[in-house]
Formats: C-alpha cells, sequence, structure tokens
C-alpha cells in the first residue's frame, strides 16, 4: 500500500493521520462504541476505566440510553471506544471534543482520567497529548440522575424530587470527534460587529494556546469572506508566544456589507490562519457571522433600524427514535416545518441547543432566545452558591460557544423560577452581570409566568431584565382565558418602559377530556389569544408552546405516570393536527383575499385578488422586500389555463392582480391559486379559491 493510501486508509476508519501537522485537523470519533450499564455502580472498582468490561453493546453516537428497554433507567452508565494512533510528529497538539453528554461525566484515556462536566447540553473537550499511545483505550462514565441541585434537577417550585418537563435522556447525545493541529492552536474567537454608515467594523477576539517555548515568533492572519466567499477584508499580525499562548484583538472593516435579516440571512465566514515563521500551518480554524443591528427602543424590537414583531414556535430537542440524540436529518426535517410555519423567533426550548440548530437559524432567518435549563426552581436553589456557580458555568459555555451566532437575539437565564424572591433577584442581578462581561452586546431576561400577580415592579427581577419574558396560560393553568386582557393590562401598567414577549403560550392537553377535544381548544386559544397581543404595540413578538409532544413525567393525562405531553401542533411521530394548519395561516406575513368575477354577456369570467403585507398592528409583521407573487388557474384535469407573476420590491402597499378565464372554460371546475413567496423561495402566502363554473351563466 502506498503512503498516500495507508493514510487514507486510517481516514476512513476515524483514526489519527500521522505525519507533518498542516492546520487543524477534525477526525470523527461517531462511530464504534461500545456500552453497557452499571446500576450497581461498581464499574470503576472493577477497572472498567482501564479494561472494556464484558456483555457491552455495540453503538454508535450520538446515543441515549433512554429509548426502548431502558427508558425509564436512571443511573450510571459507561462508554468505550479503541482509537488506534500511528505515531504523531513532534509538536503535534490533540484534543478530544464532546459535543455534549447528559449528565455528569467522567472521562478516562488509557486508564487515566482526563477529567470531568456537569451539564447536558454543552460541549467540553482534553487536551489528550500527553497520554496518546499507538491503541489507546477511552471510557466515559456518565450519571443522568437529578438532584436538588444539578441544572436541569428537581424543581418544580421546590417540590422534593419534582420532575422537570422533559425527559432525562443519558448518554453521549452530540458528536465525539479529536482535533489536531500544531504546537500552536486557536482555542475559539469572539466575533461582533458594529455598523458604522454603509461600512461594518468586525472585532474579532482571538484566544490563542501554545506549547511553544516563550519568544517564538509566528504569524496570525485573519481574513472575513462574504456571502459568496470572497474575501472582503483581511489583516494580518506577527507576534510572539510562549507556554500558555495569548488573547489578541483585530479589527476589519467592511464596505457595503450585506445585512443579516429575518427575510435575507446572509452569512459571513472569519477564518483565522496561525503559521510559523517560515509560513508552514499550525492551526485554521473558522466561525461564522453575520452583520446586523438589534436594538430595543420605545417598547419596540429594530432589526437593522426597521421595526419587526415577529412570531414562532418552541421545540424540544426530543423525537422517539432518538430521544435527545437527535440526527441532522431529524433536527433538519423539523426545522424546516417550523419554517412553513411561518417561524421567525424562537425561544427554542429551555436549554442550550445543538449547533446545527442554531446554524439553521442564521441561514434561515430564525431569531433565538436560548436558554439554560433552571426550570421551576426555588428561591432556595436560587440561593444556593453551588447552584449559582453551575448556573454561570453553564451560560458561560452556552455563550463562548454559541455567541458567534447572528440569529442569538438574546439569553435567556431561567424558566419559571422563584425570581419574585430576594433570592431569585440576587440570582439573576449575578448572572445579568456574568453575562454582560462576556457579551455586553445582547439583551438579557428569564421567562416569568408570574408577572400580572406582582403587586409593584420592584418585587420581582423582571424589572431588572432588559425586556420582559411573559409565559401565559389563560384558559388552563393561569385561569379562565377572560382573565388575559386584565393581566397584560396590569403587566403595561407595573413595566411601562418595558417591551414585552410573550414567551410561552398555548394549550396543554390534559386540560381536555381527549385529544381531540384539547386540539380544538388549542385552535381556538390561537385564534382568540394571537389578535388580543397584537392589540398591544409593546408586544414584540409571541411564541407558541409549542412544536411536537415531547416525553415527560409531568403535565400527562390522568393515571400516566410517564408519556408524550400533548400539547404541540404535531405528535410525536411530526403527524399534523389541526391546530397546525390554523397557525400556519394566522402566522402568514401577508394576507390574501380573491374571489371569482361573475361572466356578464359575451365577457369572460375572470378573478380579482389583492395581497396586503400585515401591518405593524399585526403579529406578525416585519418589512417585505424582493417577495414573488404568482397565481395559476387550473382546471378539471389539472392542466394550467392561466397565470402570472409580478416581482415585489419594496412592498409598501396592497398588490392588486386580476385576470380572465378563457372563454372555452365554461362547463369546468376551476381552482385558483395565489402565492407569495419570500427571496428564499419558501411559500410566505396563500390562497386557494374554488369554483365550479356554469356556463354562460358565468361562475357563481
Amino acid at each position: 500500500m502506498t503512503p498516500s493510501a495507508w493514510m487514507l486508509a486510517l481516514a476512513a476508519t476515524g483514526m489519527l493521520i500521522a505525519g507533518p501537522v498542516l492546520g487543524s485537523t477534525r477526525t470523527d470519533l461517531d462511530q464504534g462504541w461500545q456500552f453497557r450499564v452499571d446500576p450497581d455502580q461498581f464499574g470503576e472498582e472493577f477497572g472498567w476505566n482501564a479494561t472494556t468490561p464484558s456483555d457491552t453493546e455495540a453503538i454508535d453516537v450520538p446515543h441515549s440510553w433512554n429509548i426502548g428497554r431502558l427508558h425509564d433507567y436512571l443511573g450510571v452508565a459507561w462508554y468505550f471506544r479503541r482509537i488506534d494512533i500511528p505515531p504523531h510528529g513532534p509538536g503535534t497538539h490533540v484534543e478530544l471534543h464532546f459535543g455534549a453528554t447528559f449528565y455528569q461525566s467522567r472521562v478516562w484515556l488509557n486508564g487515566i482520567e482526563l477529567g470531568s462536566h456537569e451539564g447536558g447540553f454543552t460541549a467540553y473537550s482534553f487536551d489528550i497529548t500527553a497520554h496518546l499511545h499507538d491503541s489507546n483505550l477511552l471510557a466515559v462514565r456518565i450519571d443522568n440522575r437529578p438532584g436538588a441541585a444539578t441544572i436541569p434537577g428537581f424543581g418544580a417550585r421546590g417540590a422534593p424530587e419534582a420532575w422537570y418537563d422533559w425527559w432525562t435522556y443519558g448518554g453521549i447525545v452530540r458528536d465525539v470527534w479529536l482535533t489536531t493541529s500544531g504546537p500552536a492552536w486557536v482555542a475559539r474567537q469572539n466575533i461582533r460587529t458594529e455598523k458604522s454608515g454603509n461600512a461594518a467594523v468586525v472585532h474579532d477576539h482571538i484566544y490563542l494556546r501554545s506549547d511553544l517555548a516563550g519568544g517564538t515568533a509566528v504569524q496570525l492572519r485573519v481574513t472575513a469572506y462574504g456571502p459568496d466567499n470572497r474575501a472582503e477584508g483581511r489583516q494580518t499580525q506577527s507576534l510572539l508566544l510562549g507556554q500558555g499562548g495569548a488573547d489578541i484583538a483585530l479589527s476589519l472593516k467592511l464596505a457595503n456589507p450585506k445585512l443579516w435579516g429575518v427575510d435575507h440571512p446572509n452569512m459571513y465566514r472569519m477564518s483565522v490562519e496561525l503559521t510559523d515563521r517560515s509560513g508552514k500551518p499550525l492551526d485554521e480554524h473558522n466561525d461564522s457571522f453575520g452583520v446586523r443591528t438589534l436594538e430595543i427602543k420605545d417598547r419596540h424590537l429594530l432589526l437593522n433600524a426597521e421595526r419587526v414583531r415577529l412570531t414562532g414556535l418552541a421545540r424540544h430537542e426530543d423525537s422517539p427514535a432518538q430521544g435527545l440524540a437527535e440526527t441532522p436529518e431529524t433536527m433538519q426535517r423539523d426545522y424546516d416545518d417550523l419554517k412553513s410555519l411561518h417561524t421567525t423567533l424562537s425561544r427554542p426550548v429551555h436549554y442550550p441547543q445543538n449547533p446545527y440548530i442554531l446554524d439553521y437559524a442564521d441561514r434561515h432567518g430564525i431569531l433565538l432566545i436560548p436558554e439554560i435549563p433552571v426550570w421551576q426552581f426555588s428561591e432556595a436553589q436560587l440561593s444556593d452558591p453551588k447552584v449559582l456557580a453551575l448556573a454561570q458555568q453553564q451560560m458561560r459555555e452556552m455563550i463562548e460557544q454559541a455567541g458567534n451566532h447572528p440569529s442569538i437575539f438574546a439569553w435567556s437565564v431561567a424558566n419559571e423560577s422563584a425570581t419574585g424572591t430576594p433570592g431569585g433577584i440576587a440570582y439573576f442581578r449575578a448572572m445579568r452581570e456574568l453575562i454582560r462581561t462576556i457579551d455586553p452586546g445582547r439583551p438579557v431576561s428569564f421567562a416569568d409566568d408570574n408577572l400580572a400577580k406582582l403587586d409593584r415592579a420592584e418585587q420581582s427581577a423582571a424589572n431588572d431584565a432588559d425586556f420582559l419574558m411573559m409565559n401565559q396560560y389563560f384558559g388552563t393553568w393561569h385561569g379562565p382565558a377572560s382573565a388575559l386582557v386584565p393581566a397584560l393590562d396590569k403587566v403595561n401598567r407595573l413595566f411601562p418602559d418595558k417591551m414585552v414577549i410573550i414567551s410561552e403560550f398555548g394549550y396543554p392537553g390534559p386540560f381536555a377530556k381527549t385529544p381531540l377535544e384539547a386540539d380544538q381548544a388549542r385552535v381556538r386559544t390561537i385564534q382568540q389569544q394571537l389578535p388580543l397581543l397584537a392589540e398591544r404595540d409593546w408586544i414584540a413578538g409571541a411564541i407558541l408552546w409549542c412544536y411536537q409532544d415531547y416525553k415527560s413525567r409531568r403535565n400527562l393525562w390522568p393515571g400516566q405516570v410517564e408519556g408524550f405531553v400533548e400539547h404541540g401542533v404535531v405528535d410525536e411521530a411530526r403527524q399534523r393536527k389541526p391546530s397546525y394548519e390554523v397557525w400556519r395561516q394566522l402566522n402568514a406575513p401577508a394576507d390574501i383575499e380573491a374571489h371569482w368575477v361573475d361572466a356578464t354577456g359575451s365577457a369572460s369570467a375572470g378573478f380579482s385578488a389583492t395581497v396586503t403585507a400585515k401591518s405593524e398592528r399585526q403579529l406578525p409583521s416585519y418589512p417585505l422586500r424582493n417577495y414573488q407573487l404568482s397565481w395559476t388557474v387550473i382546471d378539471e384535469s389539472g392542466k394550467a389555463i392561466a397565470g402570472g407573476q409580478r416581482q415585489l420590491g419594496q412592498w409598501l402597499g396592497p398588490e392588486h392582480i386580476a385576470g380572465s378565464v378563457p372563454a372555452d372554460a365554461g362547463g369546468h371546475s376551476l381552482r385558483l391559486i395565489v402565492t407569495v413567496r419570500d427571496p428564499t423561495g419558501l411559500v410566505a402566502a396563500e390562497r386557494t379559491l374554488e369554483s365550479s363554473m356554469a356556463g354562460q351563466a358565468g361562475i357563481p
């Protein structure tokens, strides 16, 4: 076998390639794992950290053991993988990365403990350079049991051992991989943009790490590539690196940048190349970013200096066959469906999202408010120094890993917790202070379901939030549906300067007798409450809970101790309920009116239609540019007998279209389809009109 063929074979088997290091290389480790549960917790005593035990099960990751026979298993389990590595050249740096492991992990390589991690939704890594042999055994011990001081943990406002409202999917739930580089490498970069007239300044904070001897000369080249992948800005800097590394701040200017927005999600890429003095690559690191401005002004949300009012749905990372360990295909299928539901805003769920979802939101113009899973914590929990330290760790990890994404609008630090207490206020202020040191440009808030119960704004941490997120379930948990308007009016009086986003509303199924009746009530809730929210100018967005039914131990039908919460517009198998179509129609960014025109005398029958973009008095509403309006008349055989299209540049007022039906169409059933597509080609609004022609009598 030739050397090149040998290296390709190694790459195909997931092994690390030997030879000179030419910048960073990622090697996938998702295949070829062994798995075994450890209910009695004797694995470490029996030496599983250094030897694969018998009776293991072959699996690939991402993987959750809570699918199938172990669906309700809480406790310890182990993962093992053999990594065969040819001798690597001097100066090679190797890191082991976990995308996420739920919940507490300990990791060994060749019997040497690399470290541990707590938290089930963020990535972490270990330097394994000094521990590598030709053949290596990786062992990972994971414990998915919750407690009062875990995040997520027993919550429900302090009820002893009360479950949080989603499933405890233990396992290696996201990818595992190796990265290799030279003796100096880019750990990460923090990219922020600043609009200045027709230009933009990109500020890049680059975190370099190094095993080099003190005073080693290296060169750093930073290049910003535009949406068309052409270089639009570049800067080169020479510096001296030693043990530990350095943090470098650079700025680039972009002339006439293409802005990121809901309908025009233009994405840029920042490439960082690190070389030695001779130009030999040491590492290369790429991150995507966007150029946009987001501002809260006069209780309104402004995206690129234009007012937007946005809507969408929340979605759990949960599917019956995969649990939390979702494949890219599952995530894309669901988010394509969310886009068909006109989603432009989501507090995606209660925990940090898979990077695939963040990338999808970037590429499809969805604003996100990510959250850490502090769910229904009591004041005692929020006041616990261990809980605060863990919450800050998880928040820091989420921001450092996700902060470059232009889709992220704000950060949320809790959901439905005791933030209306002195301990809760102190918790929020500590979290806000941390976030402002890491990411000072983004707003900070939390989801609150008690705003309408306050007597004074100062009683709640909401008074310190940059905007309010209000969970409201009037018609079920929070009282009669008629209490919604008084509650909204009270929040407006208490917080007259705060913008509000309705972070949850909807209809939980167990309040009805059957799933059918539940969805009928969900339809009524959507139809009745969305207009009430739209009437209030200071409500900038509304998020329906939620997209799909999800697995839980709470909020179930009477007699159930586990199952799928009936709360979505699709069920757990993604079968659409009637509420799906109701939400889709009401959240289209434009309205279409159409009617047939009767034939008179010898004139042919025809149609007339008016298409109107939603105004700022409606939800959703945002500027519509470069849309396309098309119409087609189809006869009973499915043949198109008339049609046309029109480009809508700056859409400022109603658009009218009219057309005639050929005279020989008499006696046929006709269908008129009027469609509005956004700049990406997705259907933004559509209306179908059926009619049966009756000869010379015209069209009834």
